[in-house]
């Protein structure tokens, strides 16, 4: 009875190590496969809420260009950029809406919301937002530059600093032409 009983408990272990292993490898190759979006997708939803507390949601935004950068209060390049980022919101004010995303954790909101208050687009942070297609930047700083139409026009990625205005500005008057032009490819 005994040599039974244990018999049914290592069988009860191997099974459920076998399921608890089997499920990590599928979580793994889920998550691997769940790449970023690229230029000349459709931009997925993302509904968040700014600091000053209006509502963010992207598919509200056709119509009008999009840049969505996703920055944190740590990050050097980003709080470089946003100068660059809050000057073009201004000068394309009427066709274009800049808004900026902390990718920091929750914990870091008050940096974040102290850092954001030196521009005047709307920002907010990436862990409250009630929708996000985009997922979890992999690099920062990340701009995303969407169409009115929705589709993302160019991705912007940081690998040797900050956004230049030549790179963002060139891929805003790329997306003004929407439908005419490629995506841009990404750049940096």
């Amino acid at each position: 009875m005994v040599s039974g009983l244990i018999t049914l408990t290592l069988l009860t272990l191997l099974l459920r190590n076998a399921f608890l292993i089997g499920f990590a490898i599928y979580a793994g190759r889920l998550l691997a496969s769940a790449a970023p979006p690229a230029a000349g997708q459709p931009a997925p939803a993302l509904t968040a809420v700014s600091f000053a507390g209006a509502n963010i949601d992207l598919a509200a935004l056709r119509g009008k260009v999009v840049v969505l950068n996703f920055w944190a209060s740590w990050c050097e390049p980003c709080r470089r950029e946003m100068p660059l980022l809050d000057s073009l919101a201004q000068q394309y004010h009427e066709r274009v809406v800049v808004l900026g995303l902390s990718a920091d954790d929750r914990h870091d909101r008050k940096d974040a919301v102290n850092i954001s208050h030196a521009v005047s687009y709307p920002t907010g942070m990436l862990a409250e937002a009630g929708s996000n297609g985009f997922g979890m930047p992999q690099v920062l700083p990340l701009t995303y530059v969407i169409d009115a139409s929705g589709r993302i026009n160019a991705v912007l990625r940081a690998s040797e600093g900050a956004l230049t205005e030549s790179q963002l500005r060139a891929s805003i008057e790329a997306a003004l032409h929407e439908g005419g032009s490629d995506p841009v490819a990404p750049v940096r």
